[in-house]
C-alpha cells in the first residue's frame, strides 16, 4: 500500500473550527432543551444584497439560453470581473493593478492554504501569532514545520507574538525568513496596521528576498481613513506581496464561495540554479492545472457588488455587523471584561479572567451562557488567555447573547 503524507500527523488535534463544533454537539446532545446563541464562527446571518441575487436570477437566465449559456469559463476567472476588482477595489485608492494579475478563486480558505504551493519545502515561514489557523497549517503538511512543542509552536515556524502588550504590533523577524503572513485587519483580534509599521515590512521584505502573503480579507470593515485597505498603497509592495481579498463578509458569500488573490508581475521567486521568476507565472500555471474557475452565475453575482446600488447595499451589511461589534463590545465592557478589536474588524478580542484558561473559558461560556465563541489558543499560542466573539450573528443573537454573558458570567 501506498506510503500517506505523514506531515498530516505534526497537525495539532484537529482543525480549530472542527473542535468548537464537536464540543458544541456534545453539549447540546446532553442539553437538548438548551438554545444556544452561536458567536464562535465567522459566518453571516443577513441575505445577500438586492443587486446580488437579481445578478444571480439574470446569470441563470444566461445559462437557460444557446445564445448566452457559459460552459468552462477561464481557468483565472472571468475578465469582466477581475477588470471591476482592478478598477475599484485598487483604482478607486490610487493603486495599479493590471486585470492578469487578479486571479478569481472559490474562496480565501482556499487561496491561503494553496499559496505556498508555489514556494520550495524549506522556505522559512514566520507567522502571526495568533492568526488564521488556515497558514499554519497548509505550512505544516507541506513539511514546513516540524512537530509542535507542549505550547502549540512548531519548531520550524518562527512566531510574530500579538498580544496587548505589544498592542498587537509584531515585531520584525530577529532572523531570515521566506514567507511572511500578515493579517489586516486581523482575524482574531481585530487589529490594524499602521502604515509606517507595514512600511517596515515590506523594506524587511525587500532586504530579505522574502514575499509577504497579506489576507486583507476585512479591508472593507476599516473606518479610520489613516489605515491602508491594501498592501500595494505602500511603495515597493509590487515586488515583495500577494494579497488576497474575499467577498465572504463584505457581500455576505460564505455560501456562494469566490475571492481573489492578486499576484503582480514584479514579485519573484529563485529556483535552485538561482535564476529567478515571477510568481504570477508560476501562480498562473498552477492555477490552470488545479482550478477550472468559480461558476459563471457566483462571478456575475459578484460583479454586481461592485454597482452603485450594489456598493449601497454591500456598504448597508458592513454597518449592520459592525454596530453589532460595538453592543457586543459595550456590553462586555460594561460586565468588566477587557475588550479588544471591534472597531475596524468585525471581531471581538476578549481578555479571560486570570487564571482560567481559554479553552476553559470556552467551556464555561457554553455551559454557563450558553453562548458559543472561539478560544484564543486555536489561533495560536499567544492567543491564550483571550477568547474571540464574531458581530456576524443577527442583532436579536447578538444581544441575547450580551445580556447571558454580563447576568450569567
Amino acid at each position: 500500500m501506498p506510503r500517506f503524507n505523514e506531515f498530516y500527523l505534526n497537525l495539532n488535534q484537529s482543525y480549530l473550527f472542527a473542535e468548537i463544533r464537536r464540543r458544541t454537539k456534545v453539549y447540546t446532545d446532553a442539553h437538548p432543551d438548551v438554545r444556544l446563541v452561536d458567536l464562535g464562527v465567522g459566518d453571516v446571518t443577513q441575505p445577500l444584497p438586492a443587486a446580488v441575487v437579481r445578478a444571480i436570477h439574470e446569470a441563470a437566465d444566461d445559462m437557460a439560453r444557446r445564445e448566452t449559456f457559459k460552459g468552462y469559463g477561464p481557468y483565472v476567472g472571468y475578465e469582466f470581473l477581475r477588470a471591476e476588482i482592478a478598477t475599484h477595489d485598487f483604482g478607486s485608492r490610487g493603486v495599479k493593478i493590471a486585470v492578469d494579475e487578479v486571479f478569481v478563486s472559490d474562496g480565501g480558505k482556499s487561496d491561503s492554504a494553496n499559496l505556498q504551493e508555489i514556494f520550495a519545502q524549506d522556505c522559512v515561514v514566520a507567522l502571526m501569532d495568533p492568526v488564521y489557523p488556515v497558514y499554519a497549517d497548509s505550512n505544516v503538511v507541506a513539511g514546513r514545520s516540524g512537530r509542535a512543542d507542549e505550547s502549540g509552536r512548531y519548531a520550524g515556524i518562527v512566531y510574530l507574538p500579538c498580544t496587548a502588550e505589544n498592542k498587537f504590533q509584531p515585531a520584525l523577524p530577529d532572523r531570515h525568513v521566506d514567507l511572511i503572513y500578515l493579517c489586516y485587519p486581523n482575524n482574531p483580534t481585530g487589529a490594524v496596521v499602521t502604515r509606517e509599521a507595514l512600511e517596515r515590512w515590506v523594506d524587511y521584505a525587500r532586504a530579505e528576498d522574502a514575499v509577504i502573503l497579506y489576507d486583507a480579507a476585512y479591508e472593507a470593515y476599516i473606518v479610520e481613513p489613516e489605515v491602508p485597505h491594501s498592501i500595494y498603497e505602500i511603495d515597493g509592495a509590487r515586488e515583495v506581496a500577494i494579497e488576497c481579498r474575499s467577498f465572504s463578509k463584505n457581500a455576505g458569500f460564505t455560501g456562494m464561495r469566490l475571492a481573489y488573490t492578486v499576484v503582480p508581475k514584479e514579485t519573484r521567486g529563485r529556483g535552485a540554479d538561482g535564476k529567478t521568476m515571477s510568481l504570477n507565472t508560476l501562480w498562473t500555471r498552477r492555477t490552470s492545472m488545479k482550478s477550472n474557475g468559480p461558476p459563471y452565475v457566483i462571478q456575475k453575482a459578484a460583479a454586481a457588488v461592485y454597482t452603485p446600488e450594489g456598493q449601497t447595499q454591500v456598504r448597508a451589511l458592513i454597518d449592520f455587523y459592525m454596530e453589532n461589534a460595538r453592543i457586543i463590545g459595550a456590553g462586555l465592557r460594561a460586565a468588566g471584561f477587557t475588550v479588544y478589536g471591534g472597531r475596524n474588524a468585525p471581531y471581538i478580542w476578549v481578555r479571560t479572567p486570570p487564571s482560567i484558561a481559554s479553552w476553559d473559558f470556552f467551556d464555561r461560556v457554553l455551559e454557563k451562557a450558553n453562548v458559543v465563541g472561539a478560544p484564543g489558543a486555536g489561533f495560536g499560542p499567544s492567543g491564550e488567555g483571550y477568547f474571540r466573539l464574531t458581530a456576524f450573528g443577527s442583532r436579536a443573537q447578538t444581544e441575547e447573547a450580551v445580556e447571558r454573558i454580563k447576568t450569567r458570567m
